[in-house]
């Protein structure tokens, strides 16, 4: 049976809130930054976007296929952005951390990092998974250095794999965690992080 996706998750720092399409106007203020989508398969500060994105999304949780979280800055208390584990195959024990966005405001601030290990650590101790993938565009230095400094094995890249919405076929680099590597990578990268229900 698919367990219900439709959970916060929480730390000291932040909160991750089940998407709905309430939150459309908070996240359309963050959407606005053009230069959130340099690097995007959709641009969500196009008019219309936001909400097809939010209906679409919605669907894929309802149907088993995603999970995706509103990111609220609790020091702030402000909506940061949006993040998702997706692509959730169940028979696989599979599922990829991807389609962050997050605020310029809010970049650098450790709180993409924070919610990384809310997810990784729902993803492999409440949900089960084996494996848990994150890639990235190839030109996204700043992307990649931080999904490596979260302990994930870089895996390849796939050539001229995805078209991006201004019509750019990027080459993707991928990168996995397995949950045989969770308990040290969490020990060795994630100390003084801790997960509330």
């Amino acid at each position: 049976m698919i367990p219900d996706l439709n959970i916060s998750l929480e730390s000291e720092r932040t909160l991750l809130r089940p998407l709905t399409k309430d939150d459309e106007a908070a996240l359309q203020e963050i959407a606005n930054e053009e230069s959130l989508w340099i690097f995007g398969i959709l641009d969500l500060s196009k008019p219309g976007e936001l909400k097809k994105y939010i209906a679409s999304a919605t669907a894929d949780r309802m149907n088993g296929l995603c999970a995706i979280w509103v990111v609220v800055d609790k020091m702030t208390g402000k909506v940061a952005g949006c993040t998702r584990l997706a692509d959730i195959s169940w028979r696989d024990e599979r599922g990829q951390i991807g389609w962050t966005w997050i605020g310029s405001d809010f970049q650098g601030s450790g709180l993409n990092r924070d919610m990384k290990f809310l997810i990784l650590t729902y993803g492999f101790e409440r949900l089960g998974l084996n494996r848990i993938e994150l890639k990235t565009d190839e030109r996204n230095h700043r992307s990649r250095q931080a999904i490596l400094g979260i302990g994930a094995t870089r895996e390849g890249v796939l050539r001229e794999h995805i078209k991006l919405h201004e019509g750019y076929i990027r080459n993707t680099v991928y990168y996995s965690i397995l949950r045989s590597e969770w308990e040290s990578i969490k020990e060795q990268y994630f100390t003084n992080f801790s997960m509330h229900e």
